[in-house]
């Protein structure tokens, strides 16, 4: 509103009245969500008005003020604003069109105010956008990420809970269900949170926390390897919920259900170091990861031990295995992302 406000008071005393009105609009064009925006914005509609108006005064110099040459410059200007380098400002070059071609008669004296106000209202948005420029949420975008980590870990212990115990609680299954999709969702809104605070970095006057050009990045690919182990945990939980809907588990043998707890914990503890809000221990990680895969090969040695299983249960144990084995490697890939991260 300040800005708006100094916009209108100088172009009132130092312009003509009839292009006042630009610099004040113009300050609210320049007043957007990030520092980056507003330079963005600002410098697309300052494109926008140069473009408007120089195809205004060509008109009018060349073919004079009629019906006619006002649609003319109606449809060539309508056409050149859905060039993509104008942005959401391309309209503008239109509308800068008609004032200088009705209102200014095509004038150069009447468009060099015209860009006189445009310009000042821009540096007034900017100084008051630079001035009162929106707070920094690095951490909280770690901390949201870290969260989220933190409930993938706590259900995959919960599922090695069910699989090591002797009386599994066929209601929590499916709350682990709804819960992944409800998680789903979060990365998105986790993502979209961090595309913002990288945008809202750009630019910005103050400085944030010593890592922030690191850290958000990597966070970003931190949520892009949660999505793909959601799906990998997702379709192990569902295929639990259908053991216990069949009573399958309880055919499983003893060895298995001991051994895929363990196996799901050693994996409940990689996921929890890639969520940290530190930068990730690397040896530690990688470790983890080992011990995970070491322990999957323990398990699938056994599963393909001859026994009397039926192969319901050779597929249920396929089915399982399969589905934490992907979930590994995902980590692993995500692991060597993280550490491409500068």
């Amino acid at each position: 509103m300040i800005a708006t406000m100094v916009a209108w008071v100088l172009a009132r005393y130092l312009l003509p009245p009839t292009v006042s009105t630009f610099a004040p609009f113009t300050a609210l064009v320049a007043l957007q969500s990030t520092v980056y925006r507003s330079v963005r914005d600002s410098a697309q509609y300052l494109l926008a008005m140069a473009v408007g108006a120089a195809l205004a005064a060509t008109l009018a110099a060349m073919l004079g003020i009629h019906g006619w040459t006002f649609g003319l410059l109606t449809l060539i200007a309508l056409c050149v604003g859905r060039v993509r380098r104008f942005g959401q400002q391309g309209t503008q070059v239109a509308i800068v069109g008609f004032f200088a071609f009705s209102s200014g008669q095509g004038q150069i004296d009447y468009i060099g105010y015209l860009a006189a106000s445009v310009v000042l209202g821009a540096l007034c948005g900017l100084a008051a956008h630079l001035v009162l420029a929106p707070a920094r949420h690095v951490h909280h975008r770690q901390e949201a990420v870290a969260e989220l980590y933190t409930g993938m870990g706590r259900r995959l212990d919960g599922l090695a809970e069910v699989f090591e115990g002797d009386d599994p609680d066929p209601e929590r299954v499916r709350q682990w269900r709804r819960d992944w999709r409800k998680l789903s969702t979060d990365c998105e809104h986790i993502r979209h949170g961090i595309d913002s605070e990288i945008e809202n970095s750009r630019l910005h006057p103050r400085r944030g926390p010593g890592n922030a050009d690191a850290a958000l990045p990597r966070a970003r690919e931190t949520v892009t390897v949660a999505e793909r182990s959601m799906d990998h945990l997702r379709s192990m939980t569902r295929a639990l919920d259908h053991a216990l809907d069949s009573e399958a588990i309880n055919n499983l043998p003893a060895s298995f259900r001991t051994g895929f707890g363990s196996l799901l914990r050693k994996s409940a503890a990689a996921t929890q170091e890639i969520g940290h809000p530190s930068p990730t221990d690397a040896q530690r990680l990688t470790e983890l990861i080992d011990d995970a895969e070491a322990e999957l090969d323990r398990v699938q040695r056994q599963e393909w031990a001859p026994s009397q299983a039926p192969p319901e249960i050779h597929t249920l144990q396929g089915a399982l295995l399969t589905d934490a084995g992907r979930l590994l490697a995902d980590l692993r890939s995500g692991h060597h992302a993280l550490a491409s991260k500068p």
